[in-house]
């Protein structure tokens, strides 16, 4: 489906071209007007769908040797560490706008063995719940790819700048309330299932659903402006991140409904 979210949005150019186009900068990174319009060594949609496949399967793969490997007495600790790791690397990618492959499949391994640890110990307490999370994540993406490609909802910059500023937010909450819990060693009403983390859930996941129509619109822009190659690598990273913030998001959702 990310190979179709740009089949209908106008072409664009880069300097030198025809004017009334516009196209999304990105630090550090001058385009070259030849390479957009040769395609060589540049980003492309389908390149970059390849490249979230690849980081999607090192997930997959390293999350269920842990499911598989772990037992349940080493769950929580393996679910600490891992999450410390990724959440540290994943800072470090995201602000020096790393985009070695090597780093980030690093992230995808770490997160991996995140999700397989999550996962086996919410499925312990509450049978069914892996599925029906999964299940509900790759639905709203495919819903979010649907919109975007139809253009039934269309990132324009403002929109762009309210939801990151959004996404921004609620990442320092969730890291202050993680704070919180290791430091008191109480779940705050963030998370302890009553209305109140419903509600956060849920705001959680929709804007991790808009998030992918930010994700979707960065990398047209970078594919209209001749990024290099490399640069879909950090394209995919920011939809793993995505993807797992929801499927963590509908994880807790569906706990919170479930008889343990």
């Amino acid at each position: 489906m990310l190979s179709r979210i740009g089949a209908q949005r106008p072409v664009y150019t880069v300097p030198g071209g025809p004017a009334g186009m516009e196209y999304q900068t990105y630090p550090g990174v001058q385009p070259s007007p030849v390479q957009a319009r040769l395609g060589t060594d540049t980003m492309s949609i389908d390149d970059v769908v390849v490249k979230t496949a690849t980081l999607l399967g090192l997930t997959t793969l390293f999350a269920a040797i842990a499911w598989v490997v772990l037992p349940v007495t080493a769950l929580y600790p393996a679910w600490i560490a891992a999450m410390v790791v990724g959440l540290v690397l994943g800072l470090v990618i995201s602000f020096a706008g790393i985009t070695n492959p090597l780093v980030i499949g690093a992230y995808a391994v770490v997160e991996g063995v995140f999700l397989g640890a999550v996962s086996k110990a919410f499925e312990t307490a509450f049978k069914g719940v892996v599925p029906q999370a999964v299940i509900a994540t790759l639905g709203v993406f495919a819903l979010m790819t649907l919109l975007y490609k139809s253009r039934i909802i269309r990132a324009t910059p403002r929109f762009m700048k309210v939801v990151i500023g959004i996404a921004a937010g609620l990442g320092v909450v969730m890291l202050v309330n993680l704070v919180w819990y290791f430091v008191s060693g109480n779940v705050s009403p963030l998370r302890d299932g009553g209305p109140i983390a419903i509600g956060f859930s849920l705001v959680c996941i929709v804007v991790a659903a808009l998030m992918f129509v930010v994700s979707f619109r960065q990398i047209e822009d970078g594919v209209a402006a001749g990024l290099p190659r490399r640069y879909g690598w950090l394209s995919a990273f920011g939809l793993l991140v995505e993807l797992v913030w929801m499927y963590l998001e509908f994880l807790r959702l569906i706990s919170y409904f479930m008889d343990e």
